[in-house]
């Protein structure tokens, strides 16, 4: 069996004065973390797979907490890609977030592109104290457009979970095997869309954007409110480039008129 690619991060935040600062980190194998200087009181980090993707059998792991008064702004450097896979095991991607009362946090990596053969299992668990805040989103891209590819063969698992106080508020699931580019063609499934995005805001404030952000959507994406503290946004989008257009303002606005640098180059 080849060698496969593994990493671990586990990284907290802690309030000093005004100030979020690192509290514990540490780092192994193929995932590194980046810390940019920010201009903002808040505390950023930037996920790296040094691997260059992720393939079956690849193992990577994250876990994050974010102290009572603190902001952490998690994101990745570059789009994470999904290689094609062996038969056999998938490769796993295990995210675990805390996020403590009067704490905010923005987990904003760039899209997933999934290849055709890829083989991924993903999981994200956010864990919110009362008055906590998270910000989330997940973009999935299907296949490089620009290339001709389409997904003919695929294996892909995918859960998020959001609970505060230890009680489930939010849960998605995806399970799928074989063609999706044919599921995906059909047109009550997604007319053709060629990558898609989830966006989860948890705040005290998500009831007032409802109405500002439905203005903001293209005519493919909606938005809800599953209770008054918890607005989901769902995006279809023909590419990547058309994704990223109509996330990018979206995200801006529920994060107080800010992105990443990442995002923006």
């Amino acid at each position: 069996m080849p060698p496969r690619a593994k990493g671990a991060i586990r990284l907290s935040a802690k309030q000093l004065g005004d100030r979020s600062v690192l509290d514990g980190f540490r780092q192994s194998g193929s995932f590194k973390c980046l810390f940019p200087r920010s201009d903002d009181s808040g505390l950023d980090a930037v996920l790296l797979n040094t691997a260059g993707g992720i393939t079956g059998g690849d193992s990577f792991r994250f876990t994050g907490h974010a102290a009572a008064g603190t902001t952490l702004t998690l994101t990745t450097q570059a789009c994470e890609r999904a290689y094609k896979a062996q038969p056999g095991p998938h490769g796993q991607i295990t995210n675990h977030l805390q996020v403590d009362a009067r704490a905010r946090l923005n987990w904003l990596p760039q899209e997933t592109i999934l290849f055709n053969g890829s083989a991924l299992d993903r999981r994200l668990l956010i864990e919110l104290a009362s008055e906590a805040t998270a910000l989330m989103v997940e973009p999935l891209v299907f296949g490089r457009a620009a290339m001709g590819e389409t997904l003919t063969n695929i294996r892909l698992r995918d859960r998020i979970e959001i609970r505060r106080d230890g009680i489930p508020v939010f849960l998605d699931t995806t399970r799928f095997a074989g063609d999706l580019n044919a599921h995906l063609a059909k047109p009550h499934i997604a007319n053709g869309a060629g990558a898609m995005a989830l966006v989860v805001f948890a705040s005290a404030t998500a009831e007032g954007q409802l109405e500002p952000v439905r203005r903001m959507l293209p005519n493919s994406a909606g938005a809800t409110l599953i209770q008054n503290d918890l607005l989901v946004i769902r995006m279809l989008a023909e590419n990547s480039f058309a994704l990223r257009r109509a996330l990018m303002p979206v995200l801006q606005r529920l994060n107080n008129d800010t992105l990443p640098r990442c995002w923006m180059i």
